[in-house]
């Protein structure tokens, strides 16, 4: 590395922010930003990257979104230029064998999960005092949930997603409805809402955005040596892309106008992919 001085809420909640978001509107289209993004040549650069909707598109299905080979190879060549960390919904062995790139970090569970080169691991400890509550609580959602078609109820380790993206929608209402009444008999979890899931996770200050900090802490990236950039395209992104704040960059991924804390924004994972081509491009020749 260069060298470079020293180194809640009860309702259904969104960001862990009261803080103004700004309008898709005002975005500036990160494929023609690349040179805002990361301008400097003396500064060394690390990416943050969602995983569903961001690597790749969203399916009806959670277990069918498969990395492509391309964006595979994208990310091992990525991973030789600047340090690289998946931060996902997903359990941390699940992303992790999915996305199959080695010498990268991994945050699973909205960080609570955290696992990089070489063996290291560390679970939010905390986080670990809610298991109970959270199979409770996914007992009685597969109970109640169990006869409307499409629903799927995954347990994951620190969290429980309630997905009713193939729920017929005069059924979505009462998906809603019976997942709110489970929750408000678990006042130590918090109820999530992204795109077609609500998501149950132990009620306290952690998610992508402290597992960001976390990881600049563990990897030295001092924001005066390192250009931050994050991508990501949902609801529990947006915790991520205000941790950066304006030591970083965020880069939503959506096709329409949105509220958020982003700065840039691009369409959807292919978008991304290019996107990451070109930054490798970039990196390769300021190498």
């Amino acid at each position: 590395m260069l060298e470079c001085g020293s180194h809640p809420n009860r309702e259904i909640q969104g960001v862990n922010s009261g803080e103004e978001k700004s309008s898709a509107m005002q975005l500036s289209a990160a494929l023609d930003s690349l040179d805002r993004i990361v301008p400097a040549k003396e500064r060394e650069t690390a990416v943050f990257l969602d995983y569903d909707g961001t690597l790749t598109p969203i399916v009806n299905n959670p277990d069918k979104a498969d990395l492509s080979a391309s964006m595979r190879t994208t990310l091992q060549y990525l991973a030789t230029l600047c340090e690289v960390a998946i931060i996902s919904g997903r359990d941390l062995q699940d992303v992790q064998k999915r996305v199959g790139v080695d010498n990268i970090w991994y945050a699973g569970s909205h960080g609570f999960d955290i696992a990089g080169p070489g063996g290291e691991h560390t679970e939010y400890q905390e986080g670990l005092d809610y298991l109970p509550a959270l199979d409770a609580a996914g007992q009685r959602l597969r109970a109640a949930l169990e006869d409307i078609a499409g629903c799927l109820v995954e347990r994951k380790k620190f969290s429980i997603a309630i997905h009713y993206r193939q729920v017929a929608q005069d059924e979505v209402d009462s998906v809603k409805r019976t997942v709110e009444r489970i929750h408000a008999n678990h006042s130590e979890l918090r109820l999530m809402e992204g795109k077609k899931i609500f998501e149950l996770q132990p009620d306290i200050e952690w998610h992508k955005g402290k597992a960001i900090h976390w990881l600049i802490s563990k990897l030295e990236l001092n924001k005066r040596c390192f250009t931050l950039l994050y991508i990501g395209d949902d609801v529990t992104d947006e915790d991520a892309f205000r941790a950066l704040g304006a030591e970083g960059s965020g880069i939503l991924v959506a096709e329409e106008d949105q509220q958020t804390f982003a700065t840039y924004r691009l369409a959807d994972p292919t978008e991304v992919e290019i996107f990451l081509n070109r930054l490798c491009n970039k990196l390769e020749d300021t190498s």
